[in-house]
C-alpha cells in the first residue's frame, strides 16, 4: 500500500482468526451456496426491477434548497483547497503531512460509508463540478458516441496504479501532482463537455454513484428523495459499456493489494524491479477477476434468454450490478482496520496541515490508538463483510436472472455464476487472513 501507512489491511495472520481459516472459507462458501438454493426454490419472479419507495418530501425540499446546495459546494471546495494546499505547501515528510492520508484514506475509503449512508451526495459536493460550472457557456461539445464509462475506468486505473504500484505514492509532492493534474483534466473536460462529463469521466464521482445505488436513500422517478429497498436501487444501475471493467478493476485491485501483503509475494519480488512486477501483478489480478466473471456470465447465457431482456453491455452487463455489494464487502474487509487506525493519523496531522507549528485542534502529542479494536472484532468485520456482500450479490444476480430466463431454466442457468460467487468468497477470505 503506502510506505508511510501501517499495513493494517489484514488482521496479522491466520492465528488471529477466531476460527480456523479452512472452516471460515468452507462456512462462507456454504452460506453463499445455501442462499442460492433457497432463492431458487422460493424466488421465481423479479422483485427489484421496478423503482419505488417512501417519498421524503420535506427532506427533498431541504436538500434541494439553495442554502444546502451552496453549503455542500463550499464544503467540497474547502476540502479540495486544503488537500492541494497541504500537499504542495506542507511538510515534505509523509509522516508529517496529512495530504496522503486524506487522499488514500479519508477520500478513497471514506467514499464507501458516505455513499451508502447518504446516497449520491458526492455529486452535489464535487468541487470539480463546481469549478467547471463557474465558466458559463451557451452550448457544450457533444460527448463522443460509445464513450460510456471508459474515461472513468482509465482514471480509476491510473489512481489505483499510483496507490498500489508506484513506490513513492505516499510522498506529498506525488499526491500534489496527481490531485492537481486530475483536477485540471476533469475541470477542463467539464468546461468543454458540460456537466454530463462528470457522470462518465470523473472516476471518483462515478465510483461514488455506483456505490450509492446500494444506499437506502435515493431519488424516485419524479426527482423526490425516497427511502427504498437498497437492492431495488442497485437493480437500476445502467448497463453501459465500461461498467463491467470498472467493477472488475475495483475487485481485482483490492485482491492484488491483499496479495502484495503476503510474505510469499514480498520475499519473491524483493530483488526484482518493483514497478514492473507490481504492474504485472495488478494487471494479472484484474484480468483473472474479469475473466472469471465474464466467463460465468456468458456461460449463464447458454440458457434461453427472454427477448429484449439484455441491454447493450450483454449478459456481463446484466449481472454486473451484483458485483457492487461484493466490491463493497471486499473493500470493507480489506480496509476496515487500515481506515480505523490510519484515519486517526489524518485527524492528528490536520492540527498543523502546513507544518507551521500550529495546534489548531489541540491534538499535539496525541498518538494513534491501536488498542481500541481487537483482532477478534477486526476478523469478525472482515469475514462478515465478505459473506454479506456475496449473499447480497447472489440475491441481486438471482433476481436479475428471474427476469432473464424462463422458470424451468432458472436454477440451471445460474450455476456458472454461483461457482464464480463461491470462488470470490473463498478467495476474499483467504486474501484478508493469509500472511
Amino acid at each position: 500500500m503506502l510506505e508511510l501507512l501501517v499495513p493494517m489491511h489484514g488482521i496479522g495472520g491466520r492465528g488471529d482468526l477466531p476460527v480456523p481459516l479452512w472452516l471460515a472459507i468452507y462456512s462462507a462458501g456454504a452460506a453463499v451456496a445455501v442462499s442460492f438454493f433457497a432463492l431458487a426454490a422460493f424466488w421465481s419472479r423479479p422483485r427489484f426491477e421496478t423503482t419505488g419507495g417512501t417519498a421524503l418530501a420535506h427532506l427533498t425540499r431541504v436538500v434541494d434548497s439553495q442554502a444546502v446546495r451552496w453549503l455542500l459546494k463550499a464544503a467540497g471546495l474547502v476540502a479540495l483547497a486544503l488537500l492541494i494546499g497541504a500537499a504542495w505547501f506542507g511538510s515534505d515528510s509523509p509522516a508529517e503531512n496529512p495530504a496522503p492520508t486524506w487522499l488514500y484514506v479519508w477520500i478513497w475509503v471514506g467514499i464507501i460509508p458516505l455513499s451508502l449512508l447518504f446516497g449520491p451526495i458526492w455529486r452535489l459536493a464535487n468541487p470539480l463540478r463546481t469549478i467547471a460550472s463557474l465558466v458559463r457557456r451557451t452550448s457544450y461539445r457533444r460527448l463522443p458516441d460509445g464513450i460510456a464509462y471508459w474515461p472513468a475506468v482509465a482514471g480509476l486505473a491510473g489512481f489505483l496504479w499510483l496507490e498500489l504500484v508506484y513506490p513513492d505514492a505516499s510522498e506529498p509532492i506525488v499526491v500534489a501532482a496527481f490531485v492537481t493534474v486530475y483536477a485540471v483534466v476533469n475541470v477542463a473536460a467539464g468546461i468543454v463537455y458540460g456537466p454530463a462529463w462528470f457522470a462518465i469521466g470523473d472516476s471518483f464521482e462515478v465510483y461514488a454513484e455506483v456505490l450509492s445505488r446500494l444506499s437506502p436513500l435515493g431519488r424516485g422517478t419524479d426527482g423526490q428523495l425516497v427511502v427504498r429497498n437498497p437492492l431495488a436501487g442497485l437493480a437500476t444501475m445502467p448497463q453501459r459499456p465500461g461498467i463491467v471493467a470498472l467493477l472488475c478493476l475495483l475487485l481485482g485491485s483490492t485482491a492484488f493489494d491483499g496479495i502484495s501483503q503476503w510474505s510469499a509475494w514480498t520475499s519473491r519480488t524483493a530483488e526484482l524491479n518493483h514497478v514492473l512486477v507490481y504492474t504485472a501483478g495488478l494487471m494479472v489480478a484484474v484480468g483473472i477477476v474479469t475473466a472469471l466473471f465474464v466467463f460465468a456470465a456468458r456461460t449463464t447465457g447458454t440458457a434461453e434468454v427472454r427477448p429484449g431482456a439484455v441491454g447493450g453491455a450483454g449478459l456481463p452487463g446484466a449481472f454486473v450490478h451484483s458485483l457492487v455489494p461484493i466490491a463493497i464487502g471486499y473493500a470493507v474487509a480489506h480496509y476496515f482496520s487500515f481506515a480505523m487506525f490510519q484515519g486517526q493519523e489524518g485527524l492528528l496531522l490536520a492540527t498543523d496541515p502546513f507544518g507551521r507549528g500550529w495546534d489548531l485542534l489541540g491534538t499535539s502529542g496525541t498518538r494513534i490508538d491501536y488498542a481500541f479494536l481487537g483482532t477478534g472484532v477486526i476478523a469478525g468485520v472482515q469475514i462478515g463483510a465478505i459473506v454479506l456482500g456475496h449473499v447480497l450479490g447472489v440475491v441481486s444476480a438471482h433476481d436479475r436472472a428471474a427476469g432473464l430466463f424462463r422458470r424451468r431454466q432458472l436454477r440451471q442457468a445460474q450455476y456458472p455464476m454461483l461457482a464464480a460467487m463461491v470462488a470470490f468468497t473463498a478467495g476474499g477470505i483467504a486474501l484478508v487472513t493469509a500472511s
